[in-house]
C-alpha cells in the first residue's frame, strides 16, 4: 500500500509556480522579464515532474 504524502515543500513548489504563472500573465513585463519567467517556470515545473 503506497503512502502519498503531500508535503510542505510539494505545496510550496505549487504556489511558487503559480505565482510565476500570474506574473506572466501580467501584461507590464518587458520581453527580458517574460523570458526570464518562463525559464523559472521550466525549472519549477522539471522539479515538480512536470515536464
Amino acid at each position: 500500500m503506497a503512502s502519498n504524502k503531500y508535503t510542505c515543500n510539494e505545496y510550496r513548489e505549487e504556489m511558487i509556480l503559480m505565482a510565476l504563472q500570474k506574473r506572466l500573465a501580467t501584461s507590464d513585463l518587458t520581453p527580458r522579464e517574460r523570458r526570464e519567467i518562463q525559464e523559472e517556470i521550466k525549472r519549477v515545473e522539471a522539479s515538480m515532474g512536470m515536464d
